[in-house]
């Protein structure tokens, strides 16, 4: 019974995940994530529980793949150039899964309000981040607590990439990437100053 459950559970949420990046946020109904998985509406609620369970599932696979997308990211002997690289894969995942994103990061949902424990999802993506900024700041590139740099620094990733996906750092691939590249780099430049608090 337990192997049937996890196998639809399993299917369910990849399911899931395929209704968000094929046909958007509006399409994830419980009714299209069971057609999707071969199974009964009643037996999705049965492993869900209902819809706002089938978001929180996404909600999970989202960070467990956004921390396994950064936890790649090498540590290398030049602290600036790793943040860098850190950058960028976050920007990828979340251009890669514009819609998953959506659903980690602006909540698009009003039957899904997280709780704590959703909140603690995404735990280990912030822990590789203060790992990143707590390298640089041992390395004497930054000043500062390692926490805040890196809440700063994942906070204006997300947000240029916002950015970008809405084309207002320019309309064309090049002036996207010479934008995001400068705001990153002015960021690392601003961090390696000692700023009054």
């Amino acid at each position: 019974m337990k192997q049937r459950t996890d196998d639809l559970q399993q299917r369910g949420l990849a399911s899931a995940l395929a209704v968000l990046d094929e046909e958007g946020v509006t399409a994830l109904t419980t009714r299209t994530v069971a057609r999707r998985a071969g199974a009964s509406v009643p037996a999705i609620y049965e492993v869900f529980g209902d819809k706002a369970g089938i978001v929180r599932e996404v909600y999970f696979e989202g960070f467990r793949l956004l921390a396994e997308r950064l936890a790649a990211v090498p540590m290398t002997t030049d602290p600036l150039e790793a943040l860098r690289r850190l950058a960028e894969a976050f920007r990828r995942f979340i251009l890669d899964h514009s819609v998953l994103a959506e659903v980690m990061f602006a909540r698009p949902f009003a039957d899904f309000d997280p709780t704590q424990d959703e909140v603690r999802a995404g735990v280990a993506v912030r822990k590789i981040f203060v790992d990143h900024a707590r390298y640089a700041v041992e390395r004497g590139h930054f000043h500062g607590d390692p926490t805040d740099i890196a809440l700063i620094f994942f906070t204006v990733v997300e947000g240029l990439t916002g950015a970008e996906k809405a084309n207002r750092l320019g309309s064309s691939k090049q002036s996207a990437n010479r934008r995001f590249r400068l705001g990153i780099n002015t960021l690392i430049a601003g961090f390696a100053r000692s700023v009054p608090e």
